[in-house]
Parts: C-alpha cells; sequence; structure tokens
C-alpha cells in the first residue's frame, strides 16, 4: 500500500478491509483506485469487489494466495498491441482464463484548478501519446508517470494548479478533482481488451459462443509453423489471433501464443488440436471462456 501516492492509500485501505472479509468476491487488479483495470473490474463484474495492486505479478499472487478469487489482467490493446510481459505471466501464473471484456479507453485532464491554469499533465507514457495532438494544441507539456489513476492521486496530494493529470475520468471524483477535459484522445477507436484469470481449470457451462486461448513451441523444421496450423484450416476452426514471442533470452524457435473459436469438445476444435500436437513439441491451453466481443 505503501507503493501507492497518499490520497489513495486510505481508499486502497478500505478497499482491502472489504476484500478480507469476502475474498470469494474478490477482483485483483493492477493500478491505483480509478485505473482503466479497475473500470474493467466494475463493467464486467459488477458484483466484485476490486482489489488494487501495485503490479500485474501482486495481483495473480493475491488469486494464487487466495486473497482474491480472480483476477482482471489487460492483455491487449487495438492501438499498442499486446501488453508488455503478459505472454510470459499467463503461463507461469499457473491460473486459467476464464472471461474476457473489452473497455474503450477514455482519457480526461483533471486538476485542482481550471484548465487555463495547467501547463504540464501527468500520465502514463501510452495515455501520454495517446493525447499527444490535443496537449500540444494546448501548450501542456507531458510528464511521464507509472500509472494514469496513480497520477491522479500524485496531482491531489501537490494540490498545485499548474499540474493536471490525464486519467479515466472516474479518478477525478476519487481523488477530488476538477474535470477540465473528457475524451481528448487524438484516435477514438482506442480499446483495451482484459481477461480474467482464476484458480482450477472448471469447464465452460451455458451458451457460447466460446474463445480458446492457448501457447505452443514449433519443432526446428522447415515449415513448421505452416504444417501446425493446417489442421485448423481444413477443420473450419477460425484463428482469430496469432503472436509470436521467445523465451530466455535466445533466439531459438519461437514460442506462438493463439486465441481460436471453440472449446475442447467440439469435434472439429478436438481434430485441429491433436494435429497441432503432431507438428509442435508441446501445447498448452490457458482457458476456454465464453466470447465477449465478435472478432472481424
Amino acid at each position: 500500500m505503501e507503493n501507492f501516492a497518499a490520497p489513495a492509500r486510505p481508499i486502497v485501505a478500505r478497499m482491502i478491509a472489504a476484500a478480507a472479509n469476502a475474498p470469494e468476491r474478490t477482483v485483483a487488479f493492477q493500478g491505483a483506485p480509478g485505473a482503466n483495470s479497475h473500470v474493467a473490474v466494475r463493467e464486467a463484474l459488477p458484483d466484485a469487489l476490486p482489489l488494487p495492486c501495485f503490479s500485474f505479478e501482486d495481483a495473480i499472487d493475491a488469486v494464487k494466495r487466495g486473497i482474491a478469487d480472480r483476477a482482471m489482467i489487460p492483455i491487449e490493446n487495438s492501438l499498442h498491441g499486446r501488453v508488455a510481459d503478459i505472454h510470459f505471466l499467463l503461463p507461469e501464473s499457473g491460473l486459467v482464463i476464464t472471461g474476457e471484456h473489452f473497455l474503450p479507453i477514455r482519457h480526461a485532464l483533471m486538476g485542482v484548478g481550471g484548465r487555463a491554469d495547467v501547463r504540464e499533465a501527468m500520465s502514463h507514457p501510452q495515455a501520454l501519446g495517446q493525447c499527444r495532438h490535443w496537449l500540444k494544441a494546448h501548450d501542456i507539456r507531458p510528464i511521464a508517470y507509472p500509472d494514469t489513476a496513480g497520477a491522479a492521486a500524485e496531482v491531489a496530494e501537490r494540490n498545485v494548479p499548474s499540474i493536471a493529470a490525464l486519467a479515466p475520468p472516474a479518478a477525478a471524483d476519487i481523488y477530488g478533482l476538477n474535470l477540465l477535459a473528457t475524451d481528448i484522445a487524438d484516435a477514438d477507436h482506442n480499446m483495451t481488451r482484459f481477461v480474467v484469470l482464476a484458480r482450477g481449470d472448471k469447464p465452460p457451462v451455458g451458451d457460447g459462443p466460446w474463445m480458446t486461448t492457448f501457447i505452443f513451441e514449433v519443432k526446428n523444421v522447415p515449415a513448421a509453423l505452416y504444417k501446425a496450423l493446417g489442421g485448423f484450416a481444413t477443420n473450419g476452426v477460425n484463428m482469430t489471433k496469432l503472436e509470436s514471442y521467445q523465451r530466455g533470452g535466445t533466439f531459438a524457435a519461437s514460442d506462438f501464443y493463439a486465441d481460436v473459436e471453440g472449446k475442447p469438445g467440439d469435434v472439429n476444435f478436438d481434430r485441429a488440436l491433436e494435429e497441432l500436437g503432431f507438428h509442435t513439441k508441446w501445447v498448452r491451453v490457458l482457458g476456454t471462456y465464453r466470447r465477449a466481443r465478435k472478432r472481424g
């Protein structure tokens, strides 16, 4: 809790106390109260008790230790691609993906004075980059800060009218700041995809459509990836995402992260996954969950 700015600490303390009384309802997220991850929890799981954590690792650890029932973690952004390190954290966590949520990202300018007073804006570098044209047009100098909502808490603590924060609009109410401008991003199609992580592997129940996420490593032979993916084409299984990444700081054969439509138990899905196994060193399913948004 000491890692959060002073104005956030009493709020964090209250959220921790509430979570301690009902861990089965608690959902951990990374960031200060008011962060986009906090907004995502409230949208996707309105009955949950949000638990702020300083890092992704802390949020995942809260689930592994039973402090929280689930964690909500951003995995990719429509403008900036995948979230750094998430492809390593997911497999290493031992948790499974049980859901997804898409959050439109809104940036707002907030501070202790009026908009005419603002000369500098603090926020996460990505948020600053997504609003750079607006900031330049209003002669506001960007200042990098590790977290959007944390920047709002820092601005509240400094109490200097010339320094504002770029953060989700809800952060203004949480930290008692004036909402000076809203929806100031340079692009209007900014979307972040979050996944819900939990312990254990509960089979999907209810109506779909379903998504399944898995990782695999191809064999170091010619056309390995082509052969590995052939079964999805021949069985009519739609692959909506495929990304490569490398582990261990080597330049050896890449690992791959994939999202496909369908679930274990579907005949075509099972055939495609079986064929994938013939052409890879290993395959590991990270989770099957209800699709929140149609791809394409």
